[in-house]
């Protein structure tokens, strides 16, 4: 990869990269490499979409889960890759439909959260 190319993960994780990247491999070498290996380098680095829409599918996908930690990663991502507040929000809402309340209010608190440390910057 030249210079000028920024990976997936680059380009979703923005400045937390490193930190994010360094947390996985803390946790455990082999899962941050799998992680890092077949998710942002390979599935995410896949044509036919775009970075943003992947990121909001991911939210959609996390929600089943109702990891809140993770999600506000992907949220955080999804703004890196050019999602608006406002398709984030719908991305959340439209996932109360099949997913359940529960599981958008989970999704809803952690948007709030970004939304409250990115105030001063939006």
């Amino acid at each position: 990869m030249s210079n000028s190319e920024t990976s997936c993960r680059e380009k979703i994780w923005g400045q937390k990269a490193d930190r994010i990247e360094a947390g996985l491999y803390q946790l455990d070498e082999d899962l941050a490499k799998l992680i890092i290996d077949v998710a942002y380098e390979n599935v995410f680095a896949r044509e036919g979409l775009d970075l943003k829409t992947r990121e909001l599918l991911a939210i959609m996908a996390l929600m089943t889960v109702g990891t809140e930690s993770e999600i506000k990663t992907h949220i955080y991502g999804a703004l890196n890759c050019g999602a608006s507040l406002t398709e984030i929000k719908e991305t959340i809402i439209q996932g109360a439909v099949y997913l359940g309340f529960p599981r958008s209010l989970v999704a809803m608190k952690a948007l709030s959260d970004v939304r409250a440390r990115l105030a001063p910057e939006v």
